[in-house]
């Protein structure tokens, strides 16, 4: 279970990394990385999509849905027109624009918009049409899309990607700390971000995404829960975190909507600062009461 000797004994082994100090991002007047948490809803174009309550089945009720979702509290809309699922059905850039394009039009004179893709000619489009944030799920084209981005003034959701976009089923190593290996591969990947003009970046360790090593749930959810609580240990990178939060089914089973709630607290706790979330509302309740009240 967790414990208050388990977080206090965190805060004591990685108190350095704790006290390391993250340059917020800005998009528009939206800052992340604050003292506030940032609320990223998520909105799917795609039918493959296992959250089914996210779906949207036209570009008419995405923008129903991104509006809703801002009204519940979300700062960033997140859109996405494939679904991470790696048996999903995979969609061409061409379907994928043409669904996506309206969305982002009608949403971005409202809110920030993020357009989640690892295609090149989809974030083209997708920055074009007034998207602000690349959250960019693939690493095949990573210095075309990084480009794209710094062309477009956008800001960019560097995903933990294992082989060339988070659709392969790549393995996650399983130790007792995931923290080094991330590190590194975020590292290097931040400095080439820089390197192509990208100057606001967020890092996102992939606990929303499938792995071929993470098909037995019990373990997938203990790897995702240590990683929430430990992600404070990305600071000395110098940037925020975002995380996408777990569902968790085999564990909450019929009150699977609560799923995120719970593990916005876990995040929060570990040094979460953009948490995308498909329960909006819910996940808005949970954190402003972690932010009124005190022990």
């Amino acid at each position: 279970m967790i414990s208050l000797d388990d977080l206090a004994a965190l805060r004591d082994t990685y108190r350095s990394d704790l006290d390391a100090p993250v340059t917020p991002v800005q998009v528009g007047t939206l800052v992340i990385g604050d003292d506030a948490p940032t609320l990223m809803g998520t909105v799917n174009l795609s039918r493959g999509s296992t959250y089914r309550e996210s779906v949207a089945v036209s570009p008419a009720s995405a923008i129903r849905k991104g509006r809703v979702q801002v009204a519940q509290g979300a700062h960033v809309v997140d859109v996405g027109a494939e679904s991470s699922t790696a048996g999903a059905e995979r969609i061409d850039a061409a379907d994928q624009i043409a669904a996506l394009v309206p969305v982002v039009e009608a949403l971005a004179d409202e809110t920030v918009v993020s357009v989640e893709t690892y295609e090149p000619a989809v974030v083209r489009a997708g920055l074009a049409a007034g998207a602000r944030i690349l959250n960019m799920t693939g690493r095949e084209h990573e210095d075309e899309m990084f480009t794209l981005a710094a062309e477009h003034d956008a800001a960019v959701v560097l995903c933990f990607v294992g082989l060339t976009n988070v659709r392969d089923l790549a393995t996650v190593p399983l130790d007792d700390d995931p923290l080094p290996r991330l590190l590194d591969h975020f590292g290097t990947r931040l400095e080439r971000a820089r390197t192509l003009g990208v100057d606001r970046v967020l890092l996102d360790p992939g606990m929303g995404f499938y792995y071929a090593n993470l098909t037995d749930p019990a373990i997938r959810v203990r790897h995702q829960t240590r990683v929430l609580a430990q992600s404070f240990r990305l600071r000395p990178l110098g940037v925020p975190v975002c995380n996408a939060l777990p569902h968790a089914f085999d564990l909450f089973e019929d009150e699977f909507r609560k799923a995120e709630g719970f593990f916005a607290v876990v995040a929060s706790l570990g040094g979460t600062q953009l948490f995308r979330t498909h329960e909006v509302a819910h996940v808005r309740a949970v954190l402003t009461a972690m932010g009124s009240l005190e022990v």
